[in-house]
């Protein structure tokens, strides 16, 4: 049973190809607000095309709908989620003061689920001891290492031998400096989930993959790498920038980078999802809507929802 406490926060959720960006920017014009994004990859500037950032979905009706946590970082640099916890909360705090409902929106489930329930979470350091014990064993192993793990990890992104040794680090330091939760109190929020069909959402992967790499996503990859950012740390944040610098360095040919990247995304789409099942299981409340459903009818489910919980 939700509680009737009025709400915070509307949270847009769901995989990758579902629409979420779209139904949450027409949104945020209908109730006059701004979107906070909760994607992971979409902080770092130049990274547009391959983390699909999707900006012309922030015009509706010709008006531009403000939006933040995007493009705060350069390219190269590890962003994690304490510091968009931190950040989080300073654009949440200031949206609130104009007296609006701010929307957040995105596929992380991790950085969203740390923000939702104000989980106290530590600034890890690295460890250069377990970084070399680790070192040359493949994602595969390192994956076995990481589901020994009982504490809340994001293993949704990790799709990159780095990515899995960062989680493991951040488990071992977890493991010896227990941090407890709730450095920030929770957050009462309207949960939207959009569901898309598996089939459905496969075939939007596809088609999606081929536009961006029409748009030029190969180029993208080509000028960050050219502007100095180092293969490895491109590979580090996976998906895209993981399979196009193989490709570009020459470990891969075009053909295998596509095919294997394509797999990669499906897969990625189905942890997402995982994701936020087991949100469900801890006790989240997620308000499930079809993706095919026109943008108007998601809208006024949402406020229907958001009205019933006013006092």
């Amino acid at each position: 049973m939700e509680n009737k406490e009025k709400y915070e926060l509307i949270t847009i959720i769901g995989p990758t190809a579902s629409g979420k960006t779209s139904l949450a920017a027409a949104l945020a014009a209908r109730l006059d607000t701004e979107i906070i994004s909760g994607d992971s990859r979409q902080i770092y500037r130049s990274m547009d095309i391959g983390t699909g950032k999707d900006l012309a979905d922030y015009m509706v009706g010709g008006k531009k709908i403000p939006y933040h946590l995007i493009d705060i970082c350069n390219p190269g640099y590890k962003y994690n989620v304490f510091e968009y916890q931190h950040d989080f909360h300073k654009v949440f705090e200031s949206i609130k003061a104009k007296q609006k409902i701010p929307i957040l929106c995105g596929g992380t489930g991790m950085y969203i689920e740390a923000v939702l329930k104000g989980y106290k979470l530590l600034d890890v350091p690295k460890n250069k001891e377990l970084r070399d014990a680790l070192k040359g064993k493949n994602l595969t192993e390192l994956e076995k290492i990481l589901a020994t793990y009982k504490t809340l990890h994001n293993k949704t992104d990790v799709d990159s031998a780095q990515r899995a040794i960062r989680a493991i680090e951040i488990e071992e330091y977890y493991k010896k400096e227990a941090p407890g939760k709730n450095e920030y109190a929770p957050i009462h929020s309207l949960i939207i989930g959009v569901q898309i069909d598996r089939e459905l959402r496969r075939a939007k992967i596809s088609k999606r993959l081929k536009d961006r790499l029409d748009e030029g996503m190969v180029e993208e990859v080509r000028k960050i790498l050219k502007a100095g950012v180092h293969p490895e740390d491109l590979i580090y944040y996976g998906l895209e920038y993981k399979y196009l610098t193989l490709y570009v360095t020459g470990q891969m040919t075009y053909e295998e980078m596509v095919s294997q990247l394509e797999i990669a995304i499906h897969q990625f789409a189905k942890r997402q999802m995982t994701w936020f099942r087991g949100m469900e299981r801890r006790g989240f409340t997620i308000h499930w809507v079809d993706a095919t459903w026109p943008t108007e009818e998601k809208i006024e489910q949402t406020i229907q929802l958001l009205t019933a919980n006013t006092k």
